[in-house]
């Protein structure tokens, strides 16, 4: 049984949220702050953690950003009421792996839920155990990667569309080839996801993250891995 932390100020949603995931068979434990729910994350080890951006003590960049900071590797869903891109694409940029904007359906946050519990549990059977380019070697089985013998963590979402690319080495994978095969549904007209984890990747991965030599930008089309 897969367990969930849930951390969500607002009372009513929260304990609506809490029993619709335990309907569909997961285990919960809820926080109604930042800070507590950052103790929780250490002590309870969730297999995926649904984040609140607006919380008390710690709002929820910082909390997904202490969480990424610690090495927690497993998938982080934001809930957002906020409106512009730009906050959407921060909490990606700080290590989130997707974000729903509220108001939204319980059936869409059970589907993405069970996406990401999927992939991050099941990833990409047909890929290479471990893989090596320039200075980075990437352990798929054991999730780990070093860069210059130096460990970088990639969040599980990183680590799944590195391992998608790698597997497709040369051929040029659409945003919404990853979007439908790393996440589990079709991309959004206006989603950065997609975007903005490759510039993660960059950043951890490419010497010169502005002039990327592995995981290049192919217009109007995709992404392709030259490694």
């Amino acid at each position: 049984m897969a367990k969930i932390l849930l951390i969500e100020d607002e009372q009513a949603l929260r304990q609506a949220l809490q029993d619709a995931l335990e309907y569909h068979g997961y285990s919960v434990v809820t926080s109604a702050d930042g800070l507590s729910g950052l103790k929780l994350a250490e002590n309870e080890k969730p297999d995926l953690v649904i984040l609140d951006v607006m919380l008390p003590v710690l709002d929820g960049f910082e909390v997904c950003t202490r969480l990424r900071a610690s090495g927690f590797r497993e998938p982080v869903l934001m809930l957002t009421a906020r409106s512009e891109e730009i906050d959407r694409v921060v909490g990606l940029e700080l290590g989130a792996d997707d974000y729903i904007v509220k108001p939204f359906s319980t059936r869409e946050l059970m589907a993405r839920v069970k996406a990401h519990l999927r992939r991050s549990s099941n990833g990409v059977s047909t890929s290479p155990t471990r893989y090596s380019f320039g200075d980075v070697v990437v352990d798929f089985t054991g999730s780990s990667v070093t860069r210059r013998g130096k460990a970088i963590t990639l969040t599980s979402t990183e680590l799944t569309i590195l391992r998608m690319l790698v597997e497709r080495k040369d051929e040029v994978v659409s945003r919404d080839q990853i979007m439908k095969l790393v996440w589990g549904y079709e991309s959004l007209p206006e989603s950065r996801a997609v975007d903005t984890h490759i510039v993660n990747l960059r950043h951890k991965l490419e010497s010169n993250p502005g002039k990327p030599k592995y995981i290049i930008t192919v217009h109007g089309l995709g992404y392709k891995f030259t490694g």
